[in-house]
């Protein structure tokens, strides 16, 4: 998959600056991640069922502060 046709996706938690976050871009297996500061930088990609528990896991333990 060629990564500049990619839709990527800010946190709604970032900023008004807009330049501390991380972009993802999902597709049916696999989620694409950026530095928003660094959109030709590198990237990495991951399988969907991997976000997915690394998302989840976060949400329980911002939940537990």
């Amino acid at each position: 998959m060629n990564t500049t046709d990619l839709a990527w996706f800010k946190s709604s938690y970032s900023g008004s600056s807009g330049d501390d976050c991380i972009e993802i871009s999902p597709s049916p297996t696999t989620i694409h991640i950026r530095d928003s500061k660094e959109k030709d930088g590198p990237q990495l990609a991951v399988p969907a069922q991997s976000w997915a528990a690394f998302v989840a896991y976060a949400a329980q333990a911002g939940a537990a502060r």
